[in-house]
């Protein structure tokens, strides 16, 4: 089981390639055997699964009915942009064009440890998200971790 956390600063080559921090790796659990799978994530940013965290939304996602039409966007939209990617030598992902540009990724880099995946950011995308919450980290953290009743 992975466990990722953390918020590192990187650079994108031009090829599209992002170094995973040392940190980062270390938590990838050897079942996932250096594959990843990107996809576009919620917002404006990436998400990257180890190969063992994805299998379980897969599982997740099996379960949804088909003859849901949200269940089939929702399904529809995550797989579209869902690639395999293997890290290079050098530890590197290579980004697609199509979901660096869904992103709005140029030249550098948010990457961002949330629990079992990644997420990799624009980091001016993630700081007018961040400014632009309705609630304080605060008052969300007493209405998400109040005990249940």
């Amino acid at each position: 089981m992975s466990s990722f956390k953390g918020r590192y600063s990187y650079s994108v080559d031009n090829k599209g390639r992002i170094a995973l921090p040392a940190k980062v790796r270390k938590n990838v659990s050897p079942g996932a055997n250096d594959t990843f799978i990107l996809t576009r994530g919620y917002e404006q940013c990436l998400f990257v699964y180890p190969q063992d965290e994805w299998a379980k939304v897969e599982d997740s996602i099996r379960g949804l009915s088909p003859s849901n039409p949200q269940h089939r966007f929702f399904v529809r939209t995550l797989l579209q942009w869902a690639v395999d990617c293997q890290l290079d030598s050098q530890a590197r992902l290579s980004i697609p064009q199509d979901l660096l540009k869904f992103a709005g990724i140029e030249n550098e880099v948010l990457i961002l440890g949330v629990l079992e995946r990644i997420e990799i950011w624009n980091p001016k995308i993630y700081e007018a998200y961040m400014n632009n919450q309705p609630a304080t980290y605060e008052t969300v953290a007493e209405v998400v971790l109040k005990p249940a009743e």
